[in-house]
């Protein structure tokens, strides 16, 4: 297959976070599933290709990439209101999971793959349960995506295997758009002994490690109370942080935390409309930033941010910092820009192949309308980007060298039959039973 995309802009975005630049009339040549050329349009000859797609001026970007997600949480959106995070937990989210049957998380994950899409965002790490089935549903869609096998120590050694099996299965399903990790839930409900054995099978079989950590500092402060350590600290020590992490959160971080850290490969996920909804403090994100920690941007799960649009997270992520420092010109554009393209690439773990518009490097574009009203007048295109998007600006969605949107028209996924299926299943989901409130978190 042979892709050119004609008479688009440009986005090009300093690793580093010094500056952006819009490369003006350009065209992108696509071989196969990577990009072989970023040059001035009508330097090669629509004939030689398979498809051609005139953007018209539009801009064309990275795929966002979503750097920690629970996808088929979608399910319950709205069920979990304006709740402290015990009562979140306790009384809402863990009693309506045990509705969850392994066939819902793939019209879930289908639902939730359709707002991401339609929202530009082309990769997700999700941590969930009854994964095959979104492997399913991933595959179908076109989409991108890091899966974990969620685990917690309640369920015993033997869970470990069971969840590598799962790793050395699809760890390059969908033509390798579908990569797979470790995925211990947390330091809270894993007992160190359990998190020992994970990094240990991890690191037989090749993989990373996807956890939730420090969530708040109460869990932090729990932790030292019980162990004398951080839940970092207990990381360090049972070698988790020995492979590839991807660490959800870490807003409760102390300094020694962030200075361990610094010294292992580990990346962080910033899912910041959640820390704000559930009441709690936002990550220190400069502090992580000035010690070199790789930074990428998140939605969580739904119940938690109500949407999976990641131009919200990119904003509040920017908003948030400017707010905690007091200080307006910390997060400056060119910045935040970064951490949601090449900061997240990294975090996702595919520094080399997405993240930016680039020769060799996968072919995950967006093509994005800036000519709406609320980018009007257009002085500063990074600016639009952070601070004005809406997901409706995004145009086309480009995975892989497959278009899987085209002029917002979904290609790959039939949007109405997945709404049905999940507004069959509202009723049954949305049902807590009286035992099922059970106190099951605490930090």
């Amino acid at each position: 297959m042979s892709l050119l995309i004609t008479n688009t802009d440009v986005l090009q975005v300093a690793a580093d976070g010094s500056a952006f630049s819009v490369l003006e009339s350009q065209e992108i040549v696509i071989e196969a599933n990577s990009i072989s050329a970023v040059q001035p349009t009508g330097t090669a000859s629509p004939a030689n290709f398979a498809e051609v797609i005139d953007a018209g001026g539009k801009l064309a970007m990275p795929g966002l990439i979503n750097c920690h997600a629970h996808v088929p949480m979608v399910l319950w959106r709205g069920l979990a209101e304006d709740a402290s995070i015990d009562r979140w937990f306790n009384d809402l989210m863990w009693p309506l999971e045990n509705n969850l049957e392994p066939e819902d998380v793939y019209w879930g994950m289908l639902l939730g793959l359709i707002e991401q899409i339609e929202a530009g965002v082309t990769s997700v790490a999700d941590h969930y349960f009854h994964v095959e089935h979104a492997v399913r549903a991933v595959t179908e869609a076109g989409t991108r995506a890091l899966l974990g096998y969620a685990m917690f120590g309640s369920q015993g050694m033997s869970k470990i295997e069971e969840t590598a099996a799962f790793v050395e299965e699809f760890r390059r399903a969908a033509d390798g758009r579908i990569r797979t990790i470790m995925a211990p839930h947390a330091p809270y409900t894993c007992e160190p002994d359990f998190l020992r054995a994970t990094a240990e099978v991890a690191a037989q079989i090749g993989t990373g490690i996807h956890i939730h950590v420090s969530e708040t500092r109460e869990q932090t402060i729990g932790s030292l109370r019980r162990y004398g350590k951080t839940p970092v600290q207990i990381l360090e020590e049972t070698g988790v942080l020995n492979v590839p992490t991807i660490l959800a959160h870490v807003t409760g971080a102390t300094s020694e935390d962030i200075k361990i850290l610094a010294e292992h490969n580990a990346g962080i996920a910033q899912a910041v409309k959640t820390y704000m909804k559930l009441g709690k403090d936002v990550g220190p994100v400069l502090e992580f930033d000035a010690a070199g920690i790789s930074l990428g941007i998140a939605t969580d799960g739904v119940v938690s941010n109500s949407t999976l649009n990641l131009w919200e997270t990119m904003r509040l992520l920017a908003l948030s910092q400017k707010s905690r420092a007091q200080i307006g010109e910390v997060m400056p554009i060119a910045k935040t820009l970064a951490i949601a393209t090449h900061g997240s690439a990294k975090v996702y773990g595919q520094p080399d192949d997405i993240g930016a518009l680039e020769t060799g490097r996968l072919a995950d574009i967006i093509l994005i309308d800036l000519s709406e009203t609320h980018h009007q007048p257009l002085y500063n295109v990074g600016m639009s980007l952070v601070y004005n998007m809406q997901p409706t600006d995004v145009k086309t969605v480009i995975v892989d060298g497959r278009v899987i949107m085209r002029d917002r028209e979904l290609l790959t996924i039939d949007k109405q039959r997945v709404f049905a299926e999940v507004k069959s299943r509202m009723e049954r989901l949305s049902y807590i039973k009286p035992e099922n409130r059970i106190q099951t978190y605490s930090v």
